[in-house]
C-alpha cells in the first residue's frame, strides 16, 4: 500500500513538472522591490552639498517570455515592461525635508540560460538588455537620461508546477547610467541622480 501511494505521489509530480517543461512561451508579470543610486547636488540658496541614497519602493512588470528547452539546460528570452520608484529625502535648513519620488518606465530584454536542478526547481542567469523610457523626479525639471540603452545582469531561481512558474531574481546595472535635474522655485534643487537599477524581482508566469 505504501509502495503504491509513493508510486502514485511520484507520478503525479512528474506529471505537472512536465506540463511546464518543453519549449514554448506564456506570459508573466510580478513586483519589483527597486532601489536606485544616489543623488548628487545642492539644495536652497546657500548650495548646500547633499548625497542621498535611495529608500526603495515597490513597483511592478508585465510582459512576455519564450523557452528553448535542452536536455540539461533551457533558453529563455524575456519581453518586459517595467516600472519602478525610489524615494529622496531631502533637507536643507532654509526649508522643511521634502521626499522626491524618482520614477523609471523600461523595456527590460533578458536573455537568461538556466539550469534544471531537481524536480521543478532550476537556476538561471542573464544579460538583461534595458531601454529608458521615460523618467521622472517630483517637482523637477530633469533632463534625458545619460544612456537610453544599459546591460543589467539578472539571477536568481524558480520553481515550476504544472502550467504556472514562480521565480526570484536579482537584477543589478552594469554602470552608472545618470541624469540631470534642475530644481523649482520651492526646493530649488539641482544636481543629478543615478538611475542605475538594483532591484528584487518577485515573478509569476503563465504557459500559454
Amino acid at each position: 500500500m505504501k509502495k503504491t501511494l509513493l508510486v502514485g505521489v511520484l507520478a503525479l509530480m512528474g506529471s505537472t513538472v512536465m506540463a511546464q517543461s518543453g519549449t514554448g512561451f506564456g506570459i508573466k508579470a510580478g513586483l519589483n522591490y527597486n532601489k536606485n543610486g544616489d543623488l548628487i547636488g545642492s539644495v536652497g540658496e546657500s548650495g548646500q552639498d547633499i548625497v542621498e541614497g535611495a529608500e526603495s519602493k515597490t513597483g511592478y512588470h508585465i510582459g512576455f517570455w519564450g523557452k528553448l528547452d535542452l536536455p540539461k539546460i533551457y533558453l529563455r528570452p524575456e519581453l518586459v515592461y517595467t516600472k519602478t520608484k525610489s524615494s529622496y529625502m531631502l533637507s536643507d535648513s532654509d526649508i522643511a525635508d521634502d521626499t522626491q519620488d524618482y520614477d523609471i518606465s523600461k523595456l527590460d530584454l533578458p536573455i537568461l540560460l538556466g539550469v534544471k536542478i531537481i524536480g521543478p526547481l532550476h537556476l538561471f542567469a542573464g544579460p538583461a538588455f534595458q531601454y529608458t523610457l521615460k523618467n521622472d523626479l517630483d517637482g523637477v525639471e530633469i533632463e534625458d537620461v545619460e544612456n537610453d540603452f544599459t546591460v543589467g545582469l539578472n539571477a536568481g531561481f524558480g520553481v515550476n508546477i504544472s502550467r504556472v512558474g514562480f521565480d526570484i531574481r536579482y537584477e543589478r546595472g552594469f554602470s552608472k547610467n545618470e541624469a540631470e535635474f534642475i530644481g523649482n522655485n520651492v526646493t530649488d534643487v539641482s544636481g543629478r541622480v543615478d538611475s542605475r537599477p538594483s532591484q528584487v524581482i518577485f515573478s509569476l508566469s503563465l504557459k500559454l
